[in-house]
């Protein structure tokens, strides 16, 4: 399949990030699970130690190419990119085009103004659609009297109507892939047609799924917040202790008690009420109990969250179908929490080899009762000759049918789970840089900063007002205490800020009058002088706000 290659490719990238100091996420998907991809510190989770079954990523039996999605910090991803388009040239590397398409209610506002419609019968028209973007034009004016009648009265409202139910679900306009980038083996235009793009690289402007068909190779650079904040943290902890690093080693009891505590805002992965609960009553003390609250807490899984519970308390007992699943099945109380554990027990039981039980994976997971019946034949037929009765092979394969839409890829649940873990040690031990990182993230983002300020507090960090001596574009810590950035006042912004720092540079204000004269000279107007007034940044000066205007 030329593999080796995309694995060599994906390390080349992925080294230069480490190389750079971009902070590289674990891994997602099924990745992980790849001990080529772990040896060559693609991905960091030791697969063999946490039991991932590289089949899951990469078997004989398969027939496309397996992902290698690698997550980035979201301010560093485009640094890569750029990076692959410089190695291996513009002709080889792209973006991908994605296309927007008519959805209903644009579609008829579109056909209104091409045909100057006016706004009071366009509204009248609006009132009939669903806000559903599903819900077909054409279904609608069958079921709607109010819109039929409206198209027989108006000449020019069927119209607008006819129009829209023809351009609806058409290509309305161009965007980027939101993470792909194709590679070529030779020159971009022998495959696809191209456009300017991002980066300094082209954009294809044939999308993924038509691309893959031509055989061209799609990697997946996502951008992540989380790890930005990570990234951050970090960097803001060695300012105060150089020496600082993150450990590798998952064990933290004082991480472990807050994660049992449920008090989990900030925390990949672990902030929604719901899951909250669910760590609460698992009482987390491990790595482990991370990784399965991640997966059991989705719909589906989420119905055995209560079994798997009292079977960790011993409240219940754990049970088998048959003594031989225990091994396969121990780690999770009996309950199949894993596609990886579908695909052992196909092995186990049945002799498939690994491919072939993931190929079993995904053909029961899809639910189609001829693909089921099918499996079921093969599935008991070699089970018997394993040695195991009809009766208990069939008992097996209810079970795999029972628990096979529950089953979540434990790589990638791992993988997340480490990154909860890092985003949970940072706020239980380093609680001030973790917050300042986490808000410096959300800045405009009004309702999650409040949430994130009154989880500081609630940790008894002073947030401490903006100061036009000691503020800067992000929040900072100093002295177990986070300074509020001056772009976080309203209408002082990142432009105004630079300008301000670049003053300050060249010394601290004095006073006020030091600093309306230094700063006139960098053209910032009186609005954004009052600004800074109103929100304390000048209340250093020991003047009233009200003096700093009369004399502004």
């Amino acid at each position: 399949m030329g593999f080796d290659d995309y694995f060599l490719i994906v390390w080349d990238y992925v080294k230069f990030a480490k190389k750079e100091d971009i902070y590289v996420g674990p891994g997602r998907g099924s990745a992980p699970a790849s001990i080529v991809s772990y040896c060559l510190g693609i991905t960091d989770i030791d697969p063999i130690k946490h039991q991932l079954l590289f089949e899951r990523f990469l078997n004989l039996e398969r027939a496309t190419m397996p992902d290698i999605d690698i997550d980035f910090p979201d301010d560093r991803r485009d640094e890569v990119i750029r990076y692959v388009g410089k190695k291996y040239g513009k002709d080889r590397v792209a973006h991908i085009v994605t296309f927007g398409t008519y959805a209903t209610r644009s579609a008829i506002r579109d056909a209104a103004k091409v045909l100057k419609l006016n706004d009071v019968r366009l509204k009248e028209i609006l009132k009939c659609v669903s806000k559903d973007p599903y819900a077909l034009l054409k279904n609608t004016l069958e079921k709607s009297e109010k819109l039929q009648s409206l198209c027989d009265k108006y000449d020019d409202i069927r119209k607008v109507v006819e129009i829209a139910m023809q351009i609806e679900g058409l290509p309305r306009n161009t965007s980027t892939h939101a993470a792909g980038i194709i590679f070529t083996k030779d020159d971009l235009v022998n495959y696809t047609p191209l456009d300017n793009g991002l980066n300094d690289i082209y954009q294809t402007q044939y999308e993924a799924v038509d691309l893959e068909k031509l055989g061209l190779l799609k990697n997946d650079f996502l951008g992540l917040r989380n790890l930005t904040n990570i990234k951050n943290c970090i960097d803001s902890i060695k300012k105060e202790n150089p020496s600082f690093v993150m450990p590798k080693v998952y064990n933290d009891l004082a991480t472990f008690r807050m994660l049992a505590s449920g008090d989990t805002m900030g925390v990949f992965q672990l902030e929604s009420t719901g899951i909250r609960k669910v760590l609460r009553d698992l009482r987390v003390s491990s790595f482990e109990d991370i990784t399965s609250a991640i997966a059991l807490y989705r719909p589906g899984p989420m119905d055995i969250i209560p079994t798997f519970i009292k079977r960790k308390f011993k409240e219940e007992v754990v049970t088998y179908p048959h003594p031989d699943l225990e091994q396969i099945l121990k780690s999770t109380y009996g309950t199949i929490v894993y596609q990886d554990q579908i695909m052992l027990i196909a092995w186990k039981f049945a002799g498939y080899s690994l491919g072939q039980a993931d190929i079993l994976r995904r053909a029961v997971s899809k639910k189609k009762k001829e693909i089921l019946e099918k499996e079921r034949i093969n599935f008991v037929t070699s089970s018997i000759k394993q040695g195991y009765t009809k009766e208990i092979a069939e008992e097996i394969y209810d079970y795999i049918v029972k628990f096979a839409n529950y089953g979540f890829n434990k790589a990638h649940s791992v993988a997340y789970a480490v990154v909860a873990y890092e985003t949970a040690y940072l706020k239980t031990h380093y609680p001030e840089h973790y917050f300042s990182s986490l808000m410096s993230s959300v800045i405009g983002a009004d309702n999650m900063m409040n949430d994130y300020i009154t989880e500081a507090r609630k940790l008894n960090i002073d947030i401490l007002p903006p100061s036009v001596n000691d503020s800067l574009e992000i929040f900072t810590s100093k002295n177990h205490q986070i300074i509020y950035p001056l772009t976080g006042i309203m209408g002082v912004g990142l432009a105004k800020t630079k300008e301000l720092l670049k003053e300050r540079e060249k010394g601290l204000f004095k006073d006020y009058y030091d600093f309306v004269v230094r700063m006139s000279t960098r053209k910032l107007n009186r609005n954004v002088f009052e600004r800074l007034i109103d929100a304390g940044a000048l209340d250093g000066f020991n003047l009233t706000r009200k003096t700093m205007k009369t004399s502004l």
